[in-house]
C-alpha cells in the first residue's frame, strides 16, 4: 500500500468530484484501487480524510487474524502508550511473514467495508504470528481498532439485506396503538372481574386503578418517561394486581366451601394467600431489577415501570382491598359475602 494526500474536510467534496471524473482510472494501477481513511481523522491540528492507493485484491484476509485486544506498554520507548496486540492463526503465521517481509518500510492497510481503519508501518518481517501496532492511539482508538481486526476475522460477511428510514410519526403511531391495547385488555379485565367476582370484583377493580395511579404519580415524580416498553409494564403490572386478588378471592371461597363463617373466610384467605403473592412478587422485582442493570433503554423502562407497579401492587391489592372487607364486616355482622 502506498500512501496518498490528506484532503481537508473542506477539501473533501471537490476531490470527491475529481475521483468521479470520467477516466480517472486510468491514472491509478488496474490492480490497485483508491480508498479513504477513516473520517473526521487527523493530521498537525486539520481535521480531514486520507487517501490511500491499496491493491485490489487483499494479500491476508481478517480470517487469519485469531485475536486482536488494545493494550498499553507495547512500545518501549514510551510505554504509557496505548497501542494493539494481535495473533495470527497457525495458517496465518506463514501468510503475515510472507506479507511483512515483502513489504518492510511500507505502509499495511487495514481494510474494514471499504475503509482503510489504519495504516502501520511495517519496520520487520515478523515470522512468529505475534505483531503489535503502535503510535498516537489513545485508550479509545486502541479499542476501537482492536474490534475492526476482530470483526474482520468473522467467517460471515454483514450484508445489508434492507435498509428504512423511520420517521417520528412512526414512534407516535406505535405509542398509541399501545395505549390502546392496554385500553382493550383493562376493559376485558374489568369485564372479567365484575362478572365473575361480583362486589369483590369492584373492589379488586378499584385497587387496580389506584396502583395505576401511585404508579403514574411516581414516575412523574422521578422525572420517568413513559415509553411503549414503559405501556408494557403497566399493563403486565395491571395483570399482577388483579392475579394478586383471586389468589385472595378463590381462598376465601374454599374457606367459605370449608363452612367457615365470613370473618374467618376473609382472615385465612389472605393470611394464606399473602405468601404466594410476596413469592410472586418479589421473584419478579428482582427479576426486573437485573433487567434495569444490565439492560439496554427500552429494556430499563419496562423494568422500572413494572417494579414501582409491583411494589404498589403489594399495597393497593392487599391492604387496601383487606381494608375494605374489614370496613364491610366491622358493620355488623355479615352472613354472606359477594365473591
Amino acid at each position: 500500500m502506498d500512501p496518498w494526500p490528506f484532503v481537508r474536510n473542506e477539501d473533501l467534496g471537490v476531490v470527491q468530484k475529481l475521483l468521479s471524473t470520467a477516466g480517472i482510472d486510468s491514472v491509478v494501477p488496474t490492480d490497485s484501487q483508491l480508498l479513504w481513511g477513516d473520517a473526521d481523522d487527523a493530521m498537525q491540528g486539520v481535521t480531514g480524510r486520507a487517501l490511500y492507493l491499496v491493491k485490489r485484491e487483499p494479500e491476508m484476509t481478517g480470517g487469519s487474524v485469531a485475536s486482536a485486544e488494545a493494550r498499553v506498554g507495547l512500545q518501549a520507548t514510551n510505554p504509557g502508550s496505548w497501542g494493539v496486540s494481535m495473533k495470527m492463526t497457525p495458517k496465518g503465521r506463514a501468510d503475515f511473514a510472507s506479507v511483512t517481509g515483502n513489504n518492510v518500510g511500507r505502509q499495511l492497510a487495514i481494510v474494514l467495508d471499504g475503509v482503510v481503519s489504519s495504516a502501520p508501518n511495517i519496520h520487520e518481517r515478523i515470522p512468529s504470528g505475534d505483531a503489535s501496532i503502535t503510535g498516537s492511539f489513545d485508550v479509545n482508538n486502541a479499542k476501537d481498532l482492536a474490534i475492526v481486526l476482530r470483526a474482520g476475522s468473522l467467517p460471515a460477511p454483514v450484508k445489508i439485506i434492507e435498509e428504512r428510514s423511520v420517521g417520528p410519526s412512526l414512534g407516535s403511531d406505535s405509542i398509541q396503538e399501545g395505549v390502546k391495547a392496554g385500553l382493550i385488555g383493562t376493559g376485558l379485565v374489568v369485564a372479567f372481574m365484575l362478572f365473575y367476582y361480583h362486589l369483590s370484583g369492584i373492589i379488586a377493580i378499584v385497587a387496580m386503578v389506584l396502583n395505576i395511579f401511585y404508579l403514574v404519580a411516581w414516575m412523574a415524580g422521578i422525572g420517568a418517561t413513559l415509553t411503549l416498553p414503559g405501556i408494557a409494564g403497566i399493563v403486565l403490572t395491571i395483570g399482577m394486581s388483579v392475579d394478586a386478588n383471586v389468589l385472595i378471592f378463590e381462598r376465601i371461597r374454599e374457606e367459605l366451601r370449608a363452612k367457615k363463617s365470613v370473618r374467618q373466610a376473609v382472615e385465612l384467605g389472605y393470611s394464606r394467600a399473602f405468601r404466594t403473592i410476596l413469592d410472586a412478587h418479589v421473584t419478579t422485582i428482582i427479576s426486573a431489577l437485573f433487567l434495569f442493570q444490565f439492560g439496554t433503554g427500552p429494556i430499563k423502562g419496562f423494568a422500572l415501570t413494572l417494579v414501582i407497579g409491583l411494589i404498589a401492587n403489594m399495597f393497593t391489592a392487599v391492604l387496601f382491598t383487606r381494608m375494605v372487607f374489614d370496613f364491610m364486616l366491622g358493620r355488623g355482622k355479615v352472613e354472606r359475602i359477594s365473591i
